[in-house]
């Protein structure tokens, strides 16, 4: 299967942006992959001396992300 995206690219109608956007779109997906792993790593190994409401905000802030993601119809994995 082949897919192809076009931009046009001149003065009055400039997709710079949504071309870098698609582009860039697995560096996206890295970047948030690699967040989320980050507060899946405090959550599961988190210190003892952890207050509630840190470990907390890592759990709600893991949650929410997951939500954008499943509301966007994305997935994490690769």
């Amino acid at each position: 299967m082949k897919a192809i995206l076009e931009f046009t690219f001149n003065e009055e109608n400039n997709d710079r942006t949504e071309f870098q956007d698609a582009v860039d779109g697995t560096k996206w997906k890295h970047s948030v992959w690699e967040m989320d792993q980050w507060l899946r790593g405090n959550i599961k190994h988190a210190p003892d001396d952890i207050s509630d409401d840190t470990y907390k905000a890592f759990e709600l802030c893991r949650e929410q992300l997951h939500e954008f993601i499943n509301n966007n119809n994305l997935d994490l994995n690769f």
